[in-house]
């Protein structure tokens, strides 16, 4: 098969073959999954099929064990351009207690593109452009720990907004958020996916997203099953098994810092 000769041709995420294991136990067999320029693609399945493990392996915090992963036509090991790459993690209910307002957290997504140096006015315009996004300019000053589970939502999917990415990658957005909020971040998606964005979703379910769907791949058991139009059961309830929350990860630790440039 001949490969793609220009950087607009080469697929955002190229996964082949892709095995990976949590401790002794196998969680991809196999995977292939590709992305590519401008798609949103969702990624489907039940409880303990794999779809959480895939993205995680993507930002390089779950290791593959064999196949190969190219970001932006980059193997993996080689891609060094993190903030191309927005990245929202299954969240936690609570704050932590980590002791930040809605400004800093946001902020925290630009850290890809500043190196750490002084914040521009450029940084403090995509802060408020990602918090109005999200609805949540006018909570800009609150406490973190002030937030309901759906505004916490809101504030980790504006930290990613806020780097501008070429690629957002979001771990069940949607997971225990009031149906106000789900509408509220579909809108965002909609403009991100209006300016260009490509766009990787694990979901249990479609839901207000569904009008964005381009493609749909379904795991089972760590396999794919399906890669093509959504199937009209999945946004019917159809898949058993929620994936839970999973309650180790800080929802406000920097994500560079918790493996995207590991």
């Amino acid at each position: 098969m001949e490969q793609p000769t220009t950087a607009a041709e080469r697929p955002v995420i190229s996964l082949s073959g892709a095995t990976a294991s949590l401790g002794s136990r196998p969680v991809l067999r196999g995977v292939d999954l590709t992305v590519r320029r401008g798609e949103v693609v969702a990624l489907l399945g039940a409880n303990g099929s794999g779809k959480s493990t895939a993205v995680r392996a993507i930002v390089g915090q779950v290791p593959l064990t064999g196949g190969e992963l190219e970001l932006f036509g980059t193997p993996r090991r080689r891609f060094r351009d993190w903030a191309r790459v927005g990245y929202v993690p299954q969240r936690t209910t609570a704050a932590g207690g980590v002791p930040a307002t809605v400004r800093e957290v946001v902020s925290a997504g630009r850290l890809a593109r500043t190196k750490l140096g002084p914040t521009r006015k450029a940084d403090r315009e995509a802060v408020v452009r990602a918090l109005d996004l999200v609805g949540m300019a006018d909570r800009i000053k609150d406490s973190v720990d002030a937030l309901s589970g759906g505004q916490h939502q809101r504030v980790l999917i504006a930290r990613a907004l806020a780097g501008e990415p070429e690629l957002l990658i979001m771990d069940e957005p949607m997971a225990g958020v009031d149906l106000g909020s789900q509408e509220v971040l579909a809108k965002a998606l909609r403009e991100e996916v209006g300016r260009g964005a490509t766009v990787l979703l694990v979901l249990h379910e479609l839901g207000p997203l569904e009008p964005l769907i381009d493609r749909a791949v379904v795991l089972r058991d760590g396999c794919v099953v399906h890669d093509g139009p959504p199937p009209k059961a999945v946004g019917q309830h159809a898949l058993p098994g929620h994936d839970h929350v999973h309650p180790h990860a800080d929802p406000y630790a920097e994500p560079i810092r918790t493996g995207l440039l590991s």
